[in-house]
């Protein structure tokens, strides 16, 4: 994670954007708690992340909420369990996309997406980490 922050922090200092499709949320909520450590305005936050990211990557105002909420203590940037609509991953979708991992170590999340198209990428990330 500290290598993909610093990537990030290579191209803003060049000024070479490169748009980077498919990121899951957590990673974006990564670059804001990098971003408000460094006392950066969630404006210029907004800014930078549509930059990189795209400009539907996450709205303004859903920047200053994760601000606030990283502000106030928060320190997880994946998101929170809920009540609600029962949860895809299942022991046969962990077999399946682990058997996937195994065809071939050099994997992305965008990788595994386009065999699991039901599947968000952010649940597909929560996937590979738990297993």
């Amino acid at each position: 994670m500290v290598k993909f922050v610093l990537c990030l922090c290579l191209f803003f200092t060049l000024n070479v954007f490169k748009t980077i499709e498919g990121t899951a949320e957590c990673e974006i909520r990564t670059v804001i708690v990098f971003f408000n450590a460094r006392n950066v305005l969630p404006s210029e936050i907004h800014h930078q992340i549509c930059q990189v990211y795209g400009d539907n990557a996450m709205s303004d105002g859903m920047v200053r909420k994760w601000v606030r909420m990283f502000y106030e203590g928060r320190e997880n940037v994946h998101d929170e369990a809920r009540s609600g609509r029962p949860s895809l991953v299942n022991d046969d979708l962990v077999r399946k996309v682990n058997e996937r991992l195994r065809d071939d170590r050099r994997f992305t999340i965008s990788y595994l997406s386009l065999h699991f198209p039901q599947i968000s990428r952010t649940l597909l990330y929560d996937i590979f980490s738990s297993g």
